[in-house]
C-alpha cells in the first residue's frame, strides 16, 4: 500500500511527542503530565491507524471487482485489524 504525505506527516508528529515525551520523563515531570502526554501519543496512533484501515479498505473494495474476496471479507479484516490494534 502506498502512504500518502499526509499520514506521514501524522506518523512524523507522533515522533514528535514521543521525543518530548522522553524529554519529560528525562526532566523528571510530574507523573499526571506524562501520563496525559502518554494518553495523547496513544490516541494519536489509533486515529492513524483507523486512518490507513479505511483507506486501505477503500481501495480494497475499489480493486474487489477484479478478485474473488467479497466486501464482507473485506469489511471483517478491517475491523480485525482496528481491534488487534487496539
Amino acid at each position: 500500500m502506498e502512504y500518502d504525505t499526509q499520514t506521514k506527516n501524522r506518523m512524523k508528529r507522533i515522533e514528535g511527542q514521543v521525543r518530548g515525551l522522553l524529554k519529560m520523563m528525562e526532566e523528571e515531570k510530574e507523573c499526571r503530565d506524562v501520563v496525559t502526554q502518554m494518553s495523547a501519543v496513544r490516541n494519536a496512533l489509533d486515529r492513524t491507524a483507523a486512518l490507513i484501515v479505511s483507506k486501505n479498505l477503500e481501495q480494497c473494495i475499489r480493486e474487489e471487482k477484479d478478485s474473488e474476496e467479497n466486501s464482507e471479507d473485506l469489511i471483517k479484516e478491517a475491523v480485525n485489524l482496528l481491534v488487534k490494534s487496539r
